[in-house]
């Protein structure tokens, strides 16, 4: 199979890199970046065949079966929906949209092309968060509450890497996007109650530097948010499960009890790596014809609640 990745120069185009260099059967054929030097290099580092600045270019080569977008959040649905109606198979990044209507565009088209379209929902794949929901799904765990903290400091617009970024990141669009579809995956239903809080714009960026946000499960789980670009700190995304047997942690990769003893991960995922075990499901999908886990129209739900928080802001 072979793969086209944009933006594989920024943070998560190298992630998705790595990721697929550990997949076997898999190639990627040709890159899409926004500056020539560094889409230049990044193909011949790894000696990628084709690189261009235009994805036209590349959804136009008869070899390429299915793209990675990994570009600016405001790109996302324009392209994604581009490589749709290109017969191309794809898995646009987290989050697939910024807006709900644009998400839904993503979703029509996606029934009237009959390919394959999977939003980068990666808390779903990490083997902590599927350890919990292993546990909830045989009936060994029910959550009473999930506590979040997503903790960043990012006054000036950088990426992942430190790096000059050249469009604005969300808070709550990108990053609580994360928390609210886990909530609603880990407890199998759509938020019956939200609220959301923000703090004042930042003058230059243009967006809340900290967030509040709340939702309710129809069982009576609790989820607490709290999101924030002014912590001065470790950085990342933690969460509590709060459950009726038991606290357990989840930091990315690691699970711990409520008393910081480790939770055996080694069982749960061929990788502890949460991105490879995304493109692992995308690429599967597409070789046995099947809807993927974290699919476009599984993810319209999560996109239907962080509107009604966005509307929660103006209130």
């Amino acid at each position: 199979m072979k793969v086209c990745v944009a933006g594989a120069a920024g943070a998560f185009g190298q992630k998705h890199l790595d990721a697929i260099a550990n997949i076997d059967g898999i190639e990627v054929a040709s890159i899409v970046g926004r500056e020539e030097g560094n889409t230049r290099a990044a193909a011949e580092v790894r000696g990628i065949g084709h690189w261009t600045l235009d994805l036209a270019e590349s959804l136009a080569r008869d070899e390429i079966d299915c793209v990675i977008l990994s570009t600016p959040t405001q790109l996302h649905a324009d392209q994604a929906i581009q490589c749709l109606h290109a017969g191309k198979h794809v898995l646009v990044e987290i989050p697939m949209a910024d807006n709900l209507a644009d998400s839904r565009r993503i979703g029509a088209v996606q029934k009237e092309t009959g390919r394959i379209a999977m939003a980068g929902h990666v808390r779903r794949f990490n083997p902590s968060h599927q350890w919990i929901h292993s546990k909830i799904k045989s009936g060994d765990l029910s959550l009473q509450q999930l506590d979040v903290q997503t903790y960043f400091f990012r006054r000036t617009n950088t990426n992942a890497l430190g790096k000059p970024r050249s469009w604005t990141d969300h808070l709550l669009w990108h990053h609580a996007c994360h928390t609210v579809d886990l909530f609603q995956y880990q407890t199998g239903a759509v938020a019956s109650h939200v609220y959301g809080l923000a703090g004042p714009l930042h003058p230059e960026l243009g967006i809340a530097l900290d967030m509040s946000i709340g939702m309710k499960s129809p069982s009576g789980a609790l989820c607490t948010l709290s999101l924030s670009f002014n912590n001065d700190g470790p950085f990342g995304s933690f969460s509590r499960y709060i459950c009726d047997k038991g606290t357990y942690i989840a930091r990315y990769g690691d699970l711990v009890d409520g008393y910081d003893n480790p939770i055996d991960l080694s069982d749960i995922a061929i990788s502890d790596n949460g991105i490879e075990l995304l493109d692992r499901e995308f690429f599967s999908a597409i070789e046995e014809g099947r809807e993927p886990n974290s699919s476009v129209a599984q993810c319209l739900s999560a996109m239907e609640t962080l509107d009604r928080i966005e509307k929660c802001f103006i209130s």
